[in-house]
């Protein structure tokens, strides 16, 4: 299965996502960046989700870093987030993310929007070879 991982800083919010993807996915969560890129250097995911709003930490710090990295950089990364405005989508495409879902979201939409990343991700491979 295809490995996510989601960070958010909400443990309610953690156990809804990972129980809706757990059958069509592994998801590992992560609640702060520090062990966001932990977990993303040791084991890196097959897809990222980030909250943008982190306590005191921003998720498009989370984007760039990822960006950054030669070993991450073609990370199908996806924003799931209540921040809801066109500067706030227009600042998640600029760090780098390659979606951006508004909470809260069904989670056939989510799981279809994750499939479409990967498939996007597979294509892209297939390409370079």
């Amino acid at each position: 299965m295809p490995r996510v991982l989601f960070v958010d800083d909400d443990p309610h919010t953690q156990g809804r996502i990972k129980q809706a993807l757990e059958h069509m996915f592994t998801v590992r969560c992560a609640s702060s960046l520090e062990e966001a890129r932990r977990c993303l250097l040791e084991e890196p995911p097959d897809l990222l989700i980030c909250e943008i709003v982190l306590g005191n930490e921003n998720g498009l710090d989370l984007c760039r870093f990822v960006r950054d990295q030669s070993s991450l950089r073609h990370l199908p990364v996806m924003i799931l987030s209540s921040q809801m405005t066109v500067q706030d989508k227009i600042a998640g495409f600029a760090a780098g993310a390659d979606d951006y879902v508004v909470k809260p979201v069904d989670a056939r939409h989510l799981a279809a929007r994750l499939r479409l990343l990967l498939r996007i991700k597979q294509l892209e491979l297939r390409n370079q070879d």
